[in-house]
């Protein structure tokens, strides 16, 4: 706050006003924006308000229903096959001659259709446990046989879009057909159709959220904003938000910045050790990542099986499908509601 001028008393009260207008907004997101420039009274007044209304404090003790400390959900994602061609890939960028494919790179993420899934799954049937997947609508075409083995096995079947594509600056229409045409696919070949959705590099647009709710689904990932789920209002409807990983994320660590999978499996341990913590008093939540082509490497389960056993060996540790997590916050009564993103979410949607 060092150096931060108050605004203006006439520019506070315009802006204060705009902000009570808006329905999503609860009186004690209006009177904390009112107080901004006094936060610490804003925050105690808000805290009393609620307390006095019934609610809660900011950050209550939400218990999980299983009686978990700790709740931790896999994203095992399959893209490989569904790649564009010149997708990033470990080797230096180079152009092509006109109609060529880069051999190479085409073989990286063949190893994710050919070998990684296979493996994680194998290790998922040891230890019992239940991850979700999200799909790119063109790798289960390309990879029926793929994407049905991970359905079989019990896994929660999540979209990820008809290919590897932008969404975010699509027209609501266009970007419905997108959504709706990999769920299509992928439900063809796995007889799952997908509730929770990812989009590509979790860039969502205006829109997204208002198509998701059309289409069906229950919740999304596109989120990195809190460590448990909630409930956002989506014109006025509860939709659950999952939050995603970029902690412990193999795609940022591993292809991103070059961890081994000591390094991996280091991380994962303090993340666990840290909100395992909080757990005793808040609800938390542990999101991993796993990509096909590089999760799925011997090294990187060699590093998540010895996660899972560190993880097992604490009590009240359950392991979770997305698709389950968000049933839990859109059927309990007092679920943490967060309506930051209130006025985007509200409108038809539709032009």
């Amino acid at each position: 706050m060092s150096g931060a001028a108050l605004p203006r008393a006439d520019d506070l009260r315009h802006r204060n006003l705009l902000h009570f207008s808006h329905k999503a907004y609860s009186m004690t997101q209006f009177l904390r924006t009112l107080a901004r420039p006094f936060h610490s009274a804003a925050l105690a007044f808000s805290t009393f308000l609620s307390l006095a209304a019934g609610g809660t404090p900011e950050r209550p003790e939400r218990p999980w229903p299983n009686g978990a400390r700790l709740v931790i959900s896999f994203s095992m994602q399959f893209e490989s096959g569904g790649q564009p061609e010149g997708a990033e890939s470990p080797f230096p960028k180079v152009q092509m001659p006109p109609g060529q494919s880069d051999l190479v790179a085409r073989t990286w993420y063949a190893y994710g259709y050919k070998e990684g899934i296979a493996r994680l799954l194998d290790l998922w049937d040891e230890h019992r446990i239940k991850v979700t997947s999200h799909v790119v609508g063109e790798a289960a075409v390309q990879h029926p046989e793929v994407a049905r083995a991970i359905a079989e096995r019990g896994h929660e079947i999540a979209a990820h879009g008809m290919r590897w594509d932008n969404q975010f600056d699509m027209p609501y229409d266009e970007e419905a057909r997108f959504v709706e045409d990999g769920v299509a696919a992928v439900a063809k070949v796995t007889g799952q159709r997908a509730v929770g959705y990812n989009c590509n590099w979790l860039r969502r647009g205006p829109n997204t959220l208002k198509v998701l709710q059309d289409l069906g689904f229950t919740y999304h990932i596109d989120d990195l904003s809190r460590d448990e789920p909630f409930v956002t209002l989506v014109r006025g409807k509860k939709f659950a938000v999952v939050p995603y990983t970029l902690r412990c994320n193999d795609i940022m660590l591993v292809e991103g910045r070059h961890f081994s999978a000591d390094q991996f499996l280091a991380q994962l341990k303090l993340e666990f050790d840290r909100l395992y913590a909080e757990g005793k008093s808040n609800r938390r939540m542990m999101s991993v990542s796993l990509h096909d082509r590089i999760g799925g490497s011997p090294a990187m389960v060699q590093a998540v099986d010895q996660f899972i056993r560190y993880a097992k060996a604490h009590a009240a540790v359950q392991f979770m499908r997305k698709d389950e997590i968000a049933k839990v916050v859109l059927e309990e009564p007092h679920p943490l509601i967060d309506t930051s993103e209130a006025m985007t979410n509200e409108g038809k949607g539709r032009p």
